[in-house]
């Protein structure tokens, strides 16, 4: 006779996978809320405590801690079996599990002393003691799983692949569970854990890193490390940081907006009264560098923009939508991957350094636009500068970037200095820069920066302002009848 032990929180599937276990005449156990499930259901099992003779105690605290349960998990087939006839253990050779749902609950506000009781003890114990004798026992933690399970049992029955597979599954959670509570429970004294705990799921391999040579993965299930392409090739290493790069620039804007780029850099960024006229113009700001680059648009591509696109190579094309036709003409363009854009998944950021990695969050926070100088910001300035300093935000550091009201003018990025970024946004420039806005993603230290783009035809300038010779910046602002506004925060991109 072969047993199964059902105890799982989440509910799911549970009713129609205890019914097949029931036709391949598994005897079932369980307790709690999943056994009422069953009951409910008409279906026959056996309480715990009656197999254990002890009672389920402490509000459900203490049911399925019981040798006979652990016992009948750990126990070795053909090695322990004199052992667990002697003190009556059955063999348990199906174990499935989900638990409390202590991340779910960490996220409503409650307190220590509630969500303390969502800390699953029995769960993970016996997914671990199922797991370790994955030999002889399946443990399974995921609903979505059940299908595979039934599966299997209605055929030739778990295979030694299978169990593994599902073992490593269950360690896999039961160590992200973990993480879960220590990084909560860390987070209580300080903003940082001493000890931080991270996992992603959904590991796929990818050709090679940045370039051949190198080995890489992406990780994650949802936003866009969970995000795959419609159609086209598959994605790489560094189309995943374009992407990446390109959509928080595009997450800027409400209005139809066009965001190209290069090497994580924009390189176009362009505003319209529809997506064709946004993408034109965002792609005219530097059309060499939109050759092989990252395209990420926040309105469905319908066919016109779609034979527009489709006349220049493009690495990766995000989008909300597309419409059928234009599905049609891009699969044409084999090399190019197309990928539905994301919803948000809020992360914090890390990065790895040698020996570790460094973490940033970015708490709420409010700029304090200023005008520091004796001329206000036109309207029309103004509408520049709010465009410019969006994309400074998304920009590496050195930044400098000129704007009209609808349209990057130049860019110039990741310099070790200012006003060589400066030049370089001049240089890149393929239209006159007479009345443009331009932002600087730090503080200016010197004049230089400032006195380069009047010579270039900026009439205003938005920085965060905070060097010691502000004073000097402002003067020359004013001596060259430039507006100039302050915002307070800095938006250094390394």
């Amino acid at each position: 006779m072969k047993w199964a032990l059902l105890s799982v929180w989440d509910k799911t599937g549970i009713v129609g996978l205890a019914q097949e276990l029931t036709k391949k005449k598994y005897s079932i156990m369980s307790s709690g809320g999943t056994g009422k499930t069953l009951a409910d259901a008409g279906i026959k099992f056996t309480e715990v405590s009656s197999y254990t003779g002890f009672p389920e105690m402490m509000d459900g605290r203490v049911k399925t801690l019981h040798p006979k349960v652990h016992g009948g998990l750990l126990g070795r087939r053909h090695v322990d079996d004199l052992v667990m006839a002697k003190h009556g253990i059955n063999r348990i050779d199906l174990l499935v599990v989900n638990l409390y749902p202590f991340e779910t609950m960490a996220g409503r506000h409650m307190s220590l002393e509630s969500l303390v009781e969502f800390i699953d003890v029995g769960g993970p114990a016996m997914i671990r003691a199922a797991a370790k004798n994955f030999k002889n026992v399946t443990v399974v933690v995921d609903p979505s799983d059940y299908p595979e399970l039934i599966k299997a049992i209605e055929g030739d029955d778990i295979s030694p692949g299978q169990r593994l597979a599902f073992a490593k599954k269950a360690f896999a959670r039961t160590a992200a569970y973990d993480g879960a509570i220590s990084n909560y429970l860390f987070s209580l004294e300080k903003s940082f854990p001493t000890t931080f705990t991270v996992q992603f799921s959904h590991g796929r391999t990818l050709r090679y890193g940045e370039n051949p040579h190198q080995q890489a993965a992406v990780y994650g299930s949802t936003g866009i490390a969970g995000s795959e392409p419609v159609q086209g090739r598959q994605m790489s290493y560094n189309n995943y940081l374009d992407v990446n790069a390109g959509v928080g620039l595009l997450r800027e804007f409400e209005d139809t907006a066009a965001v190209i780029i290069k090497h994580t850099n924009p390189c176009g960024v362009a505003l319209g009264t529809d997506l064709y006229e946004a993408y034109v113009n965002a792609r005219e700001v530097d059309p060499v560098s939109a050759y092989g680059s990252v395209v990420c648009l926040n309105r469905e591509i319908n066919k016109h923009v779609a034979e527009e696109i489709a006349g220049t190579f493009v690495e990766v094309l995000v989008a909300p939508s597309f419409s059928e036709e234009a599905l049609g003409i891009f699969k044409t363009k084999e090399n190019m991957r197309v990928m539905v854009l994301p919803e948000r998944a809020e992360t914090q950021e890390i990065r790895s350094i040698d020996g570790g990695v460094l973490i940033q969050k970015t708490p709420p926070y409010q700029e304090h636009w200023e005008v520091i100088t004796d001329r206000d910001p036109t309207p029309d300035e103004l509408r520049a500068a709010q465009l410019a300093w969006k994309v400074c935000k998304h920009a590496k550091s050195n930044t400098i970037v000129f704007a009209d009201g609808k349209r990057i003018l130049g860019i110039g990025a990741g310099q070790m200095s200012r006003v060589d970024s400066a030049r370089i946004a001049v240089e890149k420039s393929r239209t006159s820069l007479k009345g443009s806005v331009v932002a600087s993603d730090a503080f200016l230290p010197f004049a230089d920066t400032l006195e380069v783009a009047a010579e270039a035809g900026a009439t205003a300038l938005i920085q965060p302002g905070g060097s010691i010779r502000d004073k000097e910046v402002i003067e020359a602002a004013n001596r060259l009848h430039m507006a100039m506004i302050f915002t307070g925060v800095r938006y250094f991109r390394h």
